[in-house]
């Protein structure tokens, strides 16, 4: 992995990681058109990483949204955290069902089974962008007909997405922010408070998949270290941090055209993009990638 392999992969993840459109696809697409293994755990850390400089983007821009919708009042802030709390658990639940539902079904018989296994599984992951297409398609028009504002963020709102979120995390293709927001407009919710919960929610997870992916890194590294083959850590971890940095710069960008696409009402285009990409993701595929 080169710093022209990092340079492409952290403009890539920086400027999808924050739009609906499934920034883990896109980045494995690329990965193997520039003949990278998405299923290594470098290569995970490097995806972690980057997401750690989009975690940091999402602070930045959605800090005023939140002190305005959600931290107004002391009140409002721990009804907030309690919503949050409520949801992320459920993502946890959903999460790790599916992850157990996966390694010990559909992976059975296979050794040492992992979820990443199924990463890079281009024809899952144009399936995922599919199912996530129509989703936003539906959620865009069926909420740009409708010249209601919507309602505030409630236990049921907020619990839904967390479901749909954790429902997201085995398959990459299948945006969260995606799912998460267009959940928040089938339901009837605020777009300005669906976009600011879906990306606080986004915030909470992200330190865990790092903590986790670390974790699966060190273990790879002693079984290659067992066998006479391992790669220098800091050789791994300094690469990502420069990814890290330039996923940042670009996710503002980023985040400033999802912003305004939703509130304009444009949302429903990024649910046709996801669809497109969808086709593209499985004649890449079916050509043997």
């Amino acid at each position: 992995m080169t710093i022209l392999h990092i340079l492409i992969l952290a403009i890539i993840q920086g400027a999808a990681e924050l739009l609906p459109v499934s920034s883990s696809a896109h980045v494995i697409v690329a990965e193997k058109l520039l003949g990278l293994d998405p299923t290594r755990p470098e290569m995970t850390l490097l995806l972690v990483m980057l997401h750690t400089g989009t975690m940091f983007a999402v602070i930045c821009f959605y800090w005023k949204l939140w002190r305005a919708v959600f931290f107004r009042s002391r009140a409002e802030c721990l009804a907030f955290l309690r919503l949050l709390a409520a949801a992320t658990a459920l993502t946890g639940v959903v999460g790790l069902g599916m992850k157990f539902i996966i390694e010990k079904v559909a992976l059975k018989g296979v050794a040492h089974a992992e979820v990443e296994m199924i990463f890079g599984n281009l024809t899952l992951i144009s399936a995922s962008l599919a199912v996530v297409g129509v989703l936003i398609c539906y959620s865009g028009l069926k909420t740009h007909r409708s010249a209601e504002l919507g309602g505030a963020m409630d236990l049921a709102g907020a619990c839904s997405m967390g479901a749909i979120q954790g429902l997201c995390l085995p398959f990459r293709g299948f945006s969260r922010s995606g799912a998460t927001i267009s959940t928040g407009l089938i339901l009837g919710l605020s777009r300005r408070q669906v976009e600011a919960f879906s990306f606080a929610m986004a915030v909470v997870l992200t330190p865990p998949i790092i903590v986790l992916e670390a974790l699966r890194l060190l273990k790879a590294q002693h079984a290659a270290v067992a066998l006479g083959a391992a790669t220098s850590l800091m050789g791994l971890v300094l690469p990502s941090l420069i990814g890290m940095v330039l996923s940042f710069g670009t996710g503002l960008l980023a985040l400033r055209w999802l912003s305004a696409w939703l509130e304009k009402g444009r949302w429903h285009l990024f649910g046709i993009y996801c669809l497109c990409a969808s086709m593209v993701t499985f004649v890449l595929s079916w050509s043997g990638w």
